[in-house]
This record gives structure tokens, sequence and C-alpha cells, in this order.
């Protein structure tokens, strides 16, 4: 009798185990990107920033990963987005250049984005903050697999259109709105307090799915102009009004955080904090703004094919899964998140398109691991501006200025010359000896041009092959 009871209980032991193991082990991990608009390579104190204190995010770092070597596919905001959302180049997405409020077209509905990857997985889904993928409703956030919406439809300088004024297409048709869903909620939005509704909400919706996997998209609207900061935190930084929002930011992410160990969700949710873009000019700030954003050590800024429009602050963390106070120096990309949320989630990537991102799940864990990128490509709209492989970086003959320089600069011949140099040459630039791109070394490697200039062709002529039509809305 005993005999039989204790091999009963063993049965019961050994049956138990693996159901009680699965039950643990079934949860999937909790994704957050939080996004900054405009934020430079400088502009964190773990960056090298002594004008804004980021003591929030330097502890993120602190806790997890800092990459040096960190890109964005597009050195402005919507083609970025598009990238980051579907893991694919904007330019093949159909997205390539900036969307302004009067305009028809937006993200791709067949584009499978981060959300719409997710959610068959059983993943609760949220955008708040800033969209800027389309402003018809074909293109909102609830079209692409977001469950909910809180924030703008596109960027925070798009005031409304004055009936006497000539027609500005960077102007809206109606004043700035905030959107819960499809629904126009306050307009115009009292920007002092955005960062702080934005945090609120996003910490509504972490405790609202504290039992199941959720994908949060945080994407701030600041430090992109026009600059707003509520009471509490204007004229705290001795960055000006641009550190101010800066440091909101900071405060945010921190509260976040906080609101994950809370919930007992630490462990469980691998957390990203990245910019859309390098900083913007600063001129474009008016004066009492502060001085702009920095790029640090990287030459040029937002707009331009630079390291400093492409290359921004990233930090990860994943308690227990990534280690602490690690410092990555290869090459990633933020299309890249799109495959590795997939690798963890249990998703299967899309095998009906390109998907140009790549896993990095062992960059986040193993210090010996290597970009898996052989080839990025810097795309200013449609046009292929330059290349880059291991530490070479070339620039390709350029015999028209992009679509932005035409746009922003067309009666500033300096600024265009400066920023975006037309080239009768390739120019190649050794980044890990010279990361400003201030000396060029073309003639001392013709073959390394001419390698770099094969792989540019090859992709580009694939690219342009597969690349999706943009679409427009005509009613």
């Amino acid at each position: 009798m005993v005999r039989r009871c204790l091999v009963a209980g063993w049965l019961w032991i050994l049956c138990a185990t693996p159901v009680a193991w699965a039950k643990s082990e079934a949860r999937r991990p909790n994704f957050i990107i939080l996004l900054a608009d405009d934020l430079g390579y400088g502009d964190l104190s773990c960056y090298g920033s002594r004008q804004i204190s980021t003591p929030r995010l330097d502890r993120m770092a602190a806790e997890g990963i800092r990459f040096t070597d960190f890109h964005v596919t597009a050195s402005i905001c919507s083609p970025s987005r598009a990238s980051l959302l579907t893991g694919r180049y904007a330019q093949r997405a159909g997205l390539p250049f900036v969307l302004f409020p009067t305009e028809r077209k937006g993200l791709a509905p067949e584009e499978i984005t981060l959300a719409e990857l997710l959610k068959p997985r059983g993943y609760a889904t949220a955008c708040i903050g800033k969209w800027h993928l389309g402003f018809l409703p074909p293109f909102r956030p609830a079209r692409q697999g977001f469950d909910y919406f809180f924030g703008l439809p596109y960027s925070n300088d798009s005031a409304k259109q004055p009936a006497d004024k000539p027609f500005d297409p960077v102007l809206a048709p109606v004043e700035l709105p905030l959107m819960h869903g499809d629904e126009i909620i306050e307009a115009p939005v009292n920007q002092e307090t955005l960062t702080e509704r934005y945090t609120e909400e996003a910490i509504k919706f972490i405790r609202q799915n504290r039992d199941r996997p959720f994908f949060l998209y945080l994407a701030h609207t600041f430090p992109h102009k026009p600059l707003h900061a509520s009471e509490r935190f204007r004229a705290k930084s001795r960055g000006g009004l641009f550190g101010d929002t800066v440091e909101c930011i900071d405060w945010s992410t921190g509260r976040i955080l906080d609101a994950l160990k809370q919930a007992g969700l630490d462990g469980q949710t691998l957390v990203v904090f990245a910019s859309d873009n390098g900083a913007a000019p600063a001129g474009q700030f008016k004066a009492g703004q502060g001085a702009g954003g920095s790029n640090g050590p990287l030459r040029g800024l937002k707009f331009t094919s630079y390291e400093g429009g492409f290359r921004v602050p990233a930090i990860s963390r994943w308690p227990g899964k990534i280690p602490a106070g690690r410092t990555c120096t290869e090459l990633a990309t933020a299309m890249d998140l799109f495959p590795t949320f997939a690798k963890l989630a249990g998703a299967t990537l899309p095998r009906d398109r390109v998907i140009d991102g790549k896993d990095i799940w062992p960059l986040l864990t193993k210090s010996a691991a290597r970009t898996p990128h052989e080839l990025f490509c810097y795309y200013l709209d449609n046009q292929l501006q330059a290349v880059r492989s291991g530490r070479w970086k070339l620039f390709l003959e350029q015999t028209e200025y992009p679509k932005v320089a035409t746009i922003l600069y067309t009666n500033r011949p300096q600024v265009l010359e400066r920023h975006f140099p037309l080239r009768d040459q390739p120019s190649l630039y050794d980044l890990d000896r010279d990361l400003a791109e201030s000396n060029d070394i073309a003639r001392d490697h013709p073959h390394i041009v001419k390698r770099l200039e094969q792989l540019a062709h090859d992709f580009d002529r694939r690219l342009q092959a597969d690349r999706r039509a943009e679409v427009i809305v005509t009613r």
C-alpha cells in the first residue's frame, strides 16, 4: 500500500511538473518601445551630455545595454517610423518621405506592422503619442493592428492653415488634434502636458494588461519643435527648453519602469528606448528655447545622410535576460526590432515580402556577438545616398539634391553645400577612425570603393524592383 502511494505520488509529480513549467513559461514577453522625436546622439547624459540630466535613462542603460552604433533607416519622421514598425526599408514599404497633414497618403494597409505581427500571438497592442503614418481613416493605428490609440496624428508643428494665407502643405486643415481612437478629443491640444498625459495613459495600459502579453509603442512628441514643457519641468534644465523636454521624457521613462516593477512585470518585459532620427538644426528653434539638440561627435543633422542624421541613442533593458552594464559597439538598426520581437514572441515572419531587419537577440545577450548586417543603406527619399559595410562608409556620386534639401534649403546654397554636397565621385570614410566623417580616403582604397559601389548598385536595383507604390486615397 505504501509502495503504491509512493509510485502514485511520483507519477503525480512527474505529470504535474511539466504542466506547472509550461504555465510559467507560456507567458510571452511584453515589449515596450519608447521613441523620442529629434533626440540627438549627444542629448543624454549617458551619451556625454553635460547640459541635460537623464538619471533614469542612465540607470536603464546601467541595468541593460547601451548601443553606440544604432541606426534608424531615415533621418526624418515618417519613413523612420514606417521602417521601425515594419522591419523594412521605408522605400520598400512605399513611404519614403515625411507626410504632411494635408496629404492623402499613408503607410499601406498591406504592410504588416509589429502590432499586426504580435496580435495573433495574443498580444494587447497600444500606440500612444505621435503616429505620423497617415491621418486619413485607412492609415490610422486601428487599421494597423493597434487596439488602442491616444495621441497626435502627425507632428506638433502642424498648426491650422490660416484662411487668409497662401496654402502651406506643412500646415493642417484643423487645429492640432489629440485623438483617442478615431475621435478628436481636444483641439488644439495643450502641448505643455503632453508627455505627462502620454505617460499616464501608458501606465494605465500596462496595469490593465498585466495578465496578458502586451506591446506598447510610446512615441513621444518631443523634443521636436515647437518645444513645450509643463511648469513642473520648465526652466529646470541647463539645456534650456529643449533640455526641459528631454528631462521630462527621462522622468516618463522612470515612471514606466517603476510601473512595470510595481505590476510584477519587470522580468517579463523588454524595453527599448531610441530616437526616430538625429537632432534637428539649431536654427529651427526660436530664441529662448535653447540651442537645440546635439549629435555629439557626429557630423550632420536630421534630414542628412551623415551619421548625425541616422545614428541615434538606443538603450535596451530586460532584467534577467539582458546582462546589465554592457555597451554594444556593433551595428544594429531600428528595423531589427521586428524580427527580434517575432522570435521572442514565437511569431512567424511574413514570407511574402522582404524583411530587411535582422534578429539582434545575440547582440542583446552575448558580448561576443557581431552585427548581422553585411550592408546598411542610407536613403533620402528614394535616393540612395550612401552605404555602410563594417567600418567603411561610402557616399555615392550625387548629381541632384534630395527632395528634403530642395524643400528646405533651395535659397540657402551654403547649407546645401555643407549638408547635401553634390559629388562627381564617391567619398569613403573609415568610421572606426573618423566618426566625424571629415577625411575622405577614397583615393587610398580604390578596391574598397569598387566593392561598396557594387554592393550599393545591386541592393538598390533589387529594392527599386520590389518597391511598393505610394498609397494615395482619392476620396
